[in-house]
């Protein structure tokens, strides 16, 4: 691949930079700043799950500009229902969820990534249970890998994982038991190696659990005690060629499990006991772990975690940042950089290594969606669908600002050069060049 000389400087500090000029199988385990361990190798450039490779939201996708308008749309996609899932990619494929309270319908939607066609359409009926307000009925953000879909319903009945085909076909499901926590579910699966892996936290009976991709069999199940519906979709990380599952959990704490035996390598309990929730999803970069808890009227925090390289690893908590912390958004990390954007619009930027903040702003608006990067520039969207470009540096810009003309609580996605931008009906696509 041939790549512009005025890009260089930018593309330099991308890991899709390597991935695109160098074999992937070498460079997974080293280049990657989220640690992607364990992963199916094809995956890491594919926005495989909820914010892309390893859930790190980072991407390089150049020509995608900053400032559109809606003549600039690429295509719109009417969904069948509304939701607050994101999109995932793979190929010339998009896969997102809706849900149709009225008719008790909730659809997996394939759509063509160039036209924005729908494909095909799998449906599933299910009846109304309460939920959080700011929840929806397809919150689930779909995984899906080079021969699958899978897809996690939650409802008070029977949750539900669904294999399917890239044309739609049902392989297997699984049924994960009953949702019994009053905010509904919002979890997302996550495709490790040869499993899917979903936290299944709730009000009771919960458990951490590995099944085959291929067959969805039980591969390892782990109790939880905690008793507490939180949100937060797990991530990798690579221990000398082991892969490592990383969950959080408000009372259950950090933990790192083997992918492989579903044994405990290591735990870290930060968060206390206090009336909480973990929504924001963990990000990792070596052996930094980066985890989120807190409660919309309480105290919130983002706390990092340094991981030892001993067999047996020691974990400890080495700096936390309290003031302006996000509760639903995910941290984002790039070039030595934590960008943290919070639930009421105040971005924060920190030292990745000792979390020193470097700038504070308030950006305005009100954000349940997690940051991505493309580049040098973090996109985020509010909740009156306003998607806010920032420059990703030491000083504090905002490049942009974007109406969608409707409302979101949907994290952006990234395929090729096209970002893809969901509210709360609609599928939008802008393209670069």
């Amino acid at each position: 691949m041939s790549w512009p000389s005025k890009r260089f400087e930018t593309l330099r500090n991308s890991f899709f930079y390597y991935l695109s000029t160098a074999p992937c199988c070498l460079l997974l385990w080293c280049v990657l700043p989220s640690g992607i361990a364990g992963a199916q190798t094809d995956s890491a450039v594919q926005w495989s799950r909820f914010r892309g490779p390893n859930g790190s939201g980072l991407a390089d996708a150049s020509s995608i500009p900053s400032q559109w308008s809606e003549g600039d749309y690429a295509w719109v996609a009417e969904l069948p229902g509304v939701g607050n899932s994101s999109p995932v990619v793979w190929g010339k494929r998009v896969y997102v969820t809706a849900a149709e309270e009225t008719s008790g319908t909730r659809s997996l939607v394939c759509v063509d990534l160039h036209t924005g066609k729908e494909l095909w359409r799998a449906a599933e009926k299910f009846k109304s249970y309460k939920k959080h307000k700011n929840n929806s009925f397809a919150s689930a953000t779909p995984a899906v890998d080079s021969e699958r879909v899978y897809q996690l319903w939650h409802s008070k009945q029977s949750t539900t994982l669904i294999a399917y085909s890239h044309e739609g076909d049902e392989k297997w499901r699984a049924e994960l038991g009953a949702y019994l926590h009053g905010q509904g579910g919002a979890t997302s699966p996550v495709v490790a190696g040869d499993y899917v892996v979903v936290a299944h936290d709730h009000k009771a009976d919960s458990f951490l659990v590995a099944l085959d991709r291929k067959t969805g069999k039980e591969h390892w199940k782990i109790p939880r005690e905690g008793k507490r519906a939180c949100y937060s979709t797990p991530c990798l990380r690579n221990v000398d060629g082991v892969p490592e599952v990383v969950f959080v959990h408000c009372y259950e704490g950090v933990t790192g499990i083997d992918l492989e035996t579903g044994r405990l390598n290591w735990k870290v309990d930060p968060f206390g006991r206090e009336s909480q929730r973990a929504l924001a999803s963990p990000v990792v970069s070596g052996n930094l772990v980066l985890a989120g808890s807190g409660a919309i009227a309480g105290d919130r925090q983002v706390v990092a975690i340094k991981i030892g390289q001993n067999v047996k690893p020691e974990a400890a908590e080495v700096y936390r940042v309290v003031r302006q912390a996000p509760h639903v958004p995910t941290p984002l990390i790039l070039n030595g950089r934590v960008y943290l954007w919070n639930d009421g619009g105040i971005c924060t930027c920190c030292q990745l290594d000792d979390g020193e903040v470097i700038w504070q702003k308030r950006v305005g608006g009100s954000f349940f969606s997690s940051p991505i990067a493309i580049g040098n520039r973090i996109f985020s969207i509010d909740t009156n669908g306003e998607v806010v470009v920032l420059a990703a540096s030491d000083t504090y810009r905002v490049i942009a600002r974007n109406p969608m003309g409707q409302g979101s609580r949907s994290t952006m996605a990234v395929a090729e050069n096209t970002l893809l931008i969901r509210t709360a009906g609609k599928l939008f696509a802008i393209r670069g060049e």
